[in-house]
C-alpha cells in the first residue's frame, strides 16, 4: 500500500488519519462553500491542500472493502523524540481496520472527505471527482456494514491522542449527509432520516470528534431538512451568542469564548471550526430568510456574522495582548510553537542528522523558532487571554492542521464580504 503524502496532525511526525480526514472535510467544504471569493490564485492553492489530503485517503482505502489504513507511526516512541521529519527514525508502523477490527468513525469520516473532496473538484476536475465520489461510497459501504469502534481496533495506537469520545454514529450520519449532498442519491437521504431519531446529537460539538453541530448545519442547507435539524442548529447558535439566555459558554475579557470549567488548551481548534459553521449557517438562513429565536432574543444572519467576525479579529490580534495566534501574521505572534520542523534547524543549515534525543536541546531552547510555520493556528491564550510563548507548552503553543482547515473558509467568507 503506498502511504506516501497526506498530512501529520501537529507538531509531531504521526500521521493520524482520523484527524487528517476531518481536516480534508473541511479544506473541501471550505472551497465548497467560498471557493468563488478566494480569487483565481488562492483556489488553486486550496485545491491543492485539498488534493493532498484526498488522494492520501484515496490510497490509503485502496484495499477497501477488506482493509483500511488507520495511522502510520508509532504515537509513543514518536512522541519521545524530538526530529525533524526529514530525520526520523522511529517505527513507521502501519495501524489498519479490517471486517474483523473495524473502526466506523474513522471510515465514515473518510467518506465525507472523499465526498466533499469531489464535491470541491466537480468542475475543476471531474475524471478525479468521479474516482473520489465512487471510492467514498465504497468507503461508507465499509464502515456501516462492519460497525465497532477503532480505539478498540487500533487501541493504544489511537488513545489517548485521537480516542473518538463520543460514539461512531455522528460520523456515519455524517459520511452520509456528505455522499447524499454530492450525490442527490435517495439512499442516503433515507439513512440519514432513518438514523437521525436513533442518535443523540449535542447541538454545541464540532470538531474531529463529534460531528454533531457540524450534521445539523450540513442538513439544514439539504432538501427537505427536518423541524429538528433545524431545531437543533439555532440551539448550537444559542449556545454560543452572549447576549443569548441559553448560552453554554464563558467569555474572557477580551471577547474569546471558553467552554466552562476549562482551562483553555488547545481552545481555537473550537472557535475556528465553530466560526466556520456560524457563517456557514449565515447564508443559509439569508437564502431561506430565516432568523433564531434565542429564548425571546431575535437574531438574524447578520447577527452571526458580526459574532463569528468577532472571534476571528481576537485571533488576528485583536486581543489584549495585541497577539495575533496565526503564525507569521501581524508584528507580533507566537515564534516559540511546539512543532518539531519549525523548531529545529533546517536540513540546508544543518545537513548533519539529529538523533531522536540530540533535539531535545531546541526543545527546551528560550530560543525563537528559527523556521516561520506561516499559517499555522496554535492552541491560544487562556480565559484570562494570557499566552505562554513557551514549546513546552503544547496546549497553548501547538498548532493542527484542523485547526487552520475551517478557517480557511472563515476567512474566503470574509474577504469576499469586502468584494
Amino acid at each position: 500500500m503506498d502511504l506516501v503524502g497526506g498530512y501529520y496532525d501537529a507538531g509531531d511526525n504521526v500521521k493520524f488519519h482520523f484527524p487528517m480526514a476531518f481536516t480534508t472535510t473541511m479544506l473541501a467544504w471550505s472551497v465548497i462553500e467560498f471557493g468563488q471569493s478566494m480569487g483565481p490564485d488562492q483556489i488553486n492553492h486550496a485545491l491543492d491542500a485539498v488534493s493532498w489530503g484526498s488522494t492520501y485517503l484515496y490510497k490509503s482505502t485502496a484495499n477497501v472493502p477488506y482493509k483500511i489504513a488507520a495511522q502510520v507511526g508509532d504515537p509513543y516512541k514518536d512522541h519521545n523524540c524530538w526530529e525533524r521529519p526529514e530525520d526520523m527514525d522511529t517505527s513507521r508502523v502501519t495501524y489498519v481496520i479490517n471486517q474483523t477490527h473495524p473502526g466506523s468513525e474513522l471510515a465514515g469520516e473518510m467518506a465525507a472527505a472523499l465526498a466533499a473532496s469531489s464535491m470541491a473538484f466537480k468542475s475543476s476536475n471531474p475524471k478525479y471527482s468521479y474516482v473520489l465520489i465512487k471510492r467514498a461510497a465504497q468507503v461508507f459501504d465499509f464502515a456501516d456494514k462492519y460497525r465497532g469502534s477503532y480505539n478498540t481496533s487500533v487501541g493504544q495506537g489511537a488513545c489517548p491522542f485521537y480516542c473518538d469520545y463520543n460514539g461512531y454514529e455522528d460520523e456515519l450520519i455524517w459520511g452520509a449527509a456528505w455522499l447524499y449532498k454530492a450525490t442527490g442519491s435517495q439512499y442516503y437521504w433515507n439513512y440519514v432520516q432513518n438514523a437521525l431519531p436513533n442518535v443523540f446529537l449535542s447541538s454545541g460539538q464540532f470538531g474531529w470528534d463529534a460531528k454533531d453541530a457540524g450534521i445539523n448545519v450540513l442538513l439544514s442547507n439539504l432538501a427537505r431538512p427536518s423541524q429538528k435539524v433545524l431545531t437543533e442548529a439555532d440551539k448550537f447558535v444559542c449556545s454560543l451568542l452572549p447576549e443569548s439566555p441559553t448560552k453554554s459558554v464563558v467569555f474572557s475579557k477580551g471577547g474569546l469564548y471558553f467552554q466552562p470549567g476549562s482551562q483553555g488548551y488547545f481552545n481555537l481548534q473550537r472557535i475556528t471550526s465553530h466560526s466556520f459553521l456560524i457563517v456557514v449557517y449565515s447564508r443559509y438562513m439569508q437564502d431561506a430568510h430565516r432568523s433564531v429565536n434565542c429564548g425571546g432574543k431575535v437574531v438574524g444572519p447578520s447577527r452571526l456574522v458580526e459574532f463569528a467576525r468577532s472571534q476571528v479579529d481576537y485571533i488576528l490580534g485583536s486581543n489584549p495582548l495585541g497577539m495575533s495566534y496565526m503564525v507569521g501574521y501581524g508584528n507580533k505572534f507566537p515564534r516559540r510553537i511546539h512543532h518539531r520542523g519549525s523548531s529545529l534547524p533546517s536540513i540546508v543549515n544543518h545537513p548533519q542528522h539529529i538523533v531522536c534525543k540530540a533535539g531535545t536541546p531546541y526543545f527546551q531552547s528560550k530560543n525563537p523558532n528559527p523556521n516561520i510555520l506561516t499559517g499555522a493556528i496554535v492552541g491560544g491564550p487562556d480565559m484570562n487571554d494570557q499566552y505562554a510563548d513557551d514549546r513546552t507548552n503544547a496546549g497553548q503553543s501547538e498548532p493542527s492542521t484542523y485547526y487552520v482547515a475551517p478557517f480557511v473558509g472563515v476567512l474566503a467568507f470574509f474577504k469576499g464580504l469586502k468584494g
